[in-house]
């Protein structure tokens, strides 16, 4: 079967990971996508631990194949007018742009909409940024990990005797680039029915504000802000993570409704004190959270996670494993699902490489090529893809646009 993306060709000016994910998911699903890089200016997530063997190396991250498969990679000194060039005839070959840099980078040469769309006037430009293209903070910088913060995500987290906890992740870039993915969908549609290009505006914050909604609705109409509750839930107790069996091994426990806790006690073995009517409805339950989280925990520590997550299920109780990364690399469910593909890389050999959160029945995504190396590409881009003479790219070789 023809693969959903196949036939379009993509110039993935981007770097860090919301711009690249989306740049994944149309090489995943059959488009032709080569990354414009540079060896001046290499990809944060190419010096991104951990590497392998624990040798550092633009091409040697553990991270970087995760979000990088299915590309080809080209290195470009943008700053030599051949290059630039170079870079030029890809956007003419392309269906679609897409970058992730500061606004007013790419427009300083010269490859702003603007300017692309004279190029080739059906041209779909994606810009995906902190703040998006306008507006008095556009032209700050960032990255996912800062714009946690602005969107206010560290202040819901943590423990209420202390202060706010930041996200070990770039949390924002991976909300936001399913929508940067879904409105390139809409582009693509609507160029397909007119004819016509588009340029797409995509904020970070923005896009992240979207899963703060509930909380922006109390603030705005019931004038109160949230406030950190650790592993608790307003609407839910029990509700944590509770330790087992084992060195550092927990699970967690979400009980919802009269019916769920009334099921966790018959799980439990009916124990006196979870009879008490200390816990007798949400809210006396809620009034005793602290004492019944450690009764509780004094139970979960007899048994391995699995042990309770089998138990609890099947009792129709809301329970997991807190999986370590050994775990989730060997889960049986992720490998009988094929999410993770094992591609032999250039340097680093065989490496782990994400595939997509969803399946298409008839066209799923494919494991062709392993993520580049820097450069890697260089001229079979050059060569098969802008059909380049050979005397030409020796001459281009010679003159230091590719860096």
């Amino acid at each position: 079967m023809r693969e959903p993306f196949s036939g379009l060709k993509v110039a993935d000016f981007t770097w860090a990971v919301m711009g690249t994910m989306i740049t994944k998911c149309l090489g995943d699903f059959g488009a032709t996508v080569v990354r414009i890089e540079s060896n001046q200016h290499p990809d944060i997530v190419r010096l991104t631990a951990p590497y392998a063997e624990g040798i550092p190396g633009v091409n040697r991250s553990g991270y970087f194949p995760l979000i990088n498969s299915n590309k080809y990679s080209i290195s470009i000194n943008l700053e030599n007018p051949k290059g630039h060039d170079v870079a030029r005839r890809l956007i003419e070959w392309s269906d679609i742009i897409v970058e992730s840099f500061r606004p007013g980078i790419m427009d300083k040469y010269g490859f702003g909409y603007e300017e692309l769309k004279q190029l080739k006037p059906d041209i779909i430009m994606v810009r995906v940024s902190i703040h998006g293209q306008t507006g008095p903070y556009a032209e700050q910088p960032g990255l996912g990990y800062q714009t946690t913060g602005l969107v206010g995500f560290p202040l819901l987290i943590g423990w209420p005797d202390r202060g706010p906890t930041p996200l070990p992740v770039a949390y924002t870039d991976y909300i936001a680039y399913h929508f940067g993915t879904a409105a390139l969908l809409a582009a693509l549609d609507y160029r397909k029915r007119t004819g016509k290009g588009l340029c797409l505006d995509l904020s970070q914050v923005e896009a992240s504000m979207h899963f703060l909604a509930p909380l922006l609705m109390d603030s705005t109409v019931n004038f109160r802000e949230p406030v950190r509750m650790g592993n608790s839930s307003p609407r839910t107790a029990p509700h944590g993570i509770y330790r087992c069996k084992g060195n550092d091994r927990w699970c967690a426990i979400a009980v919802t409704d009269d019916q769920e806790w009334e099921a966790f006690i018959n799980a439990m073995g009916n124990p006196s004190w979870a009879r008490s009517p200390r816990f007798g409805t949400l809210l006396e339950r809620k009034q005793n959270e602290d004492e019944l989280n450690r009764l509780i925990e004094e139970w979960t520590a007899n048994f391995s996670p699995e042990e309770l997550m089998k138990m609890l299920q099947s009792a129709g109780v809301p329970c997991g494993i807190v999986a370590d990364g050994e775990r989730l690399v060997n889960d049986p469910h992720l490998k009988a699902r094929g999410y993770y593909w094992e591609l032999k890389h250039p340097e680093i050999g065989l490496s782990l490489h994400a595939s997509q959160p969803f399946k298409l029945s008839k066209t799923p995504a494919k494991p062709k090529m392993p993520a580049p190396c820097l450069g890697e590409h260089t001229e079979f881009v050059c060569r098969e893809i802008l059909k380049i003479s050979d005397e030409e790219f020796l001459e281009l070789l010679s003159s230091g646009c590719f860096d």
